[in-house]
């Protein structure tokens, strides 16, 4: 039996879910909707504060998507209660974020400024309190809201010698030594 797979997902009283004929499980909380397309051999059964993912046979596929699936209806209760959020540092003489009309301005030491505009579901505010920028990127899906900051970290990730660039705030970066110089 698998072992994530078989446990039931408890949700609160503040959170209602439901399962149409098509596998299609609607999760709604103080957050807001989700919706997840869970796969069509497994049954999805909804008791009285808890959530039950069962597979019809033992094959490797169904014990592949069993574990899957329980994870994706976690990821949504959690999503629809709490929400999550990643929190990017921009570390470097110049660099800079801030909002302005609604996305995301950076100046990442490019000749131009990078302007990205989040998705609807997203929201991204900026502190510019510290000596660093922080970049927290909020939400209720939690594949969304990593790709986002995932995307923002992309446009100019930490560089290993100064460590310059985008990164998480609890990201560890490993610097590598510089030359020297030959005596």
């Amino acid at each position: 039996m698998a072992r994530i797979g078989s446990r039931p997902v408890p949700f609160g009283d503040d959170v209602t879910i439901s399962v149409d004929d098509a596998n299609v499980v609607t999760a709604e909380g103080p957050k807001g909707t989700l919706t997840q397309q869970i796969d069509p051999d497994l049954t999805v059964e909804v008791g009285d504060g808890e959530v039950t993912v069962n597979r019809p046979t033992d094959q490797k596929r169904h014990r592949s998507v069993h574990g899957l699936s329980r994870s994706l209806l976690q990821n949504m209760v959690e999503g629809v209660t709490d929400g999550y959020e990643k929190e990017l540092k921009i570390i470097g003489v110049g660099y800079r974020a801030q909002i302005s009309n609604g996305a995301l301005e950076l100046s990442l030491g490019y000749s131009h400024p990078i302007f990205f505009l989040p998705p609807d579901e997203v929201t991204i505010e900026v502190d510019s309190g510290r000596d660093d920028d922080i970049i927290v990127v909020e939400g209720i899906d939690k594949e969304l809201v990593g790709q986002v900051a995932a995307k923002i970290r992309s446009m100019r990730p930490p560089e290993p010698y100064k460590g310059k660039g985008v990164r998480y705030v609890d990201e560890d970066i490993t610097l590598k030594a510089g030359k020297t110089a030959a005596r």
